[in-house]
């Protein structure tokens, strides 16, 4: 993991006359009357003379979201170059969201590459959104390029805001820098290839970060899987020469007030086995571990920050291969439980290890379930490919779609009807993995999940199907690759459950 060092420094108009920074990073604003200097950009125009303004629109500079403008300083600082980003245009009330400043925080990062050491001022209009956007903006994954290119900038120096006291300031610099470097450790995972990470390499570098942070760890191989009755896992990891795993990764914190579980598949390859995808772009499915990835980080971060919690990672571990040992389309597998399921389509596999780790995680009795995906190519046409979808029982799927927006992550609350359950009837079996048809995929899923959940338990089921990946050109704080979520959704609904229960 390679990120930016963070340092919380004086406020902009003393820092700028002392920090050593090549760059310094400023907010422009798309106002109703053209152009205009964000927050914390009034001691760099004074240090200019009062020309950035100007010169700035002399640069064809509109403050529209994520713009970025370079404009060099002349000597009039220390620094040699302003780095103009655009905030895009503020509320109603003139303030902007922690996602604005964020992304823009993020645009900087990305234009900072091969910059030693920057100062950025977007602290001014939020620190925890500066923070974070630098940090996941500067991410490249270069560990398999011959020639990397410029590297991201080494160091940030984060000018304190003008409100707030020092000791608060602080406390939000470390837990944004924590979150974002937990959101590198899911995308590292997620970009690293399948030939470097399948399951019992995946459970090899868990186990070193759980022991480094100090947690509980248990790894289940094939033999004590086929002990216990693990039959979803078994099922879908069986057709590949790289047998399958279960993680377990506890972190206990003192006087913890309650007990979350989470869980997130890990699927490190998936052809669809038997039922095997298309060629065109099954290159992508080196990212159906999205979720395993994210719950890894995400109870290493729990411990990072000490939450008054005790947080239970539960991470089932296969790659989906077609072979001569595969599963087919008509067995019926036996689930860790003993409910049974008649398999229709092995490209519906995340389900079926899900459910086997949903069963298990009941058993430590929490008193919340969140799990996390890339579960159905459904939630990319019902939400496309920025908005997980969010499941699970009312009250906590809405509660965790509220965390999702204010973090940026957009999650987005779905029903699950009760009618699709009768599409999973099975002639043979308790239930079917897949319906007849194809509307309302996600949802359908969802519903079989919630076969598998104990009764009572509150929990939430997060689709992050297309959102986990980017295919597309970087935009933000997000780069081409893994993203990362919905670790920092994860994040904020521990930190909620550690404040009200």
């Amino acid at each position: 993991m390679s990120v930016p060092k963070l340092a919380l420094t004086e406020n902009t108009e003393t820092a700028l006359g002392k920090s050593r920074a090549d760059a310094v990073v400023v907010g422009t604003v798309q106002g109703s009357g053209g152009l205009e200097l964000g927050p914390g950009a009034e001691a760099v125009d004074g240090a200019l003379g009062g020309t950035l303004l100007d010169v700035l629109r002399t640069l064809g500079a509109t403050g529209k979201a994520e713009e970025v403008v370079k404009l060099p300083t002349l000597g009039r600082l220390p620094a040699g170059v302003v780095l103009a980003v655009g905030l895009g245009k503020p509320g109603a009330d003139g303030t902007f969201t922690q996602e604005q400043v964020r992304r823009a925080a993020g645009a900087s990062g990305r234009a900072l590459a091969g910059t030693g050491r920057a100062l950025t001022t977007l602290s001014a209009v939020d620190l925890q959104g500066a923070v974070e956007g630098t940090v996941l903006g500067a991410y490249v994954f270069t560990e398999y390029k011959s020639e990397p290119g410029d590297a991201p900038v080494s160091a940030v120096d984060v000018a304190s805001p003008a409100e707030g006291d020092a000791r608060r300031h602080r406390a939000t610099l470390k837990a944004a820098t924590a979150i974002a470097e937990s959101v590198v450790i899911a995308r590292d995972l997620v970009n690293t290839p399948p030939n470097d990470l399948f399951p019992a390499s995946f459970a090899d570098r868990a186990r070193s970060l759980a022991e480094s942070a100090g947690l509980d760890f248990e790894v289940l191989d094939e033999k004590a899987l086929k002990r216990k009755g693990f039959g979803g896992i078994l099922g879908v990891g069986g057709g590949s020469a790289r047998p399958p795993r279960l993680l377990r990764l506890a972190y206990r914190g003192t006087k913890a007030k309650s007990r979350v579980a989470l869980v997130g598949k890990g699927i490190t390859f998936d052809t669809g086995g038997i039922s095997i995808k298309p060629a065109a772009n099954m290159d992508h499915m080196t990212s159906d571990m999205s979720g395993a990835a994210a719950v890894l980080a995400s109870v290493l971060l729990a411990a990072k920050l000490k939450y008054p919690l005790e947080v239970v990672a539960h991470i089932p571990l296969a790659e989906n291969m077609p072979s001569g040992t595969s599963y087919r389309p008509g067995d019926v597998l036996t689930m860790y439980g003993g409910k049974t399921v008649e398999v229709l389509n092995t490209d519906a596999e995340g389900r079926l290890v899900l459910a086997d780790a949903i069963v298990r995680a009941a058993e430590d009795d929490p008193d919340y379930l969140i799990e996390t995906s890339t579960l159905t190519g459904a939630q990319v046409v019902a939400l496309g490919n920025r908005t997980p979808g969010i499941m699970g029982s009312p009250e906590f799927r809405d509660r965790i779609a509220t965390l999702a927006q204010a973090t940026g992550e957009n999650g987005w609350a779905m029903p699950l009807p009760d009618e699709l359950r009768g599409d999973l009837d099975s002639r043979i079996a308790d239930i079917a993995n897949v319906t007849g048809h194809r509307w309302g995929g996600m949802l359908a899923a969802g519903v079989f999940l919630r076969e598998f959940v104990a009764d009572g338990l509150s929990w939430a089921h997060i689709d992050i199907a297309g959102p986990a990946f980017n295919t597309g050109s970087p935009w933000g704080y997000t780069g081409k690759g893994g993203t990362g979520l919905p670790v920092r959704t994860i994040a904020a609904a521990l930190a909620d459950i550690a404040d009200n229960g």
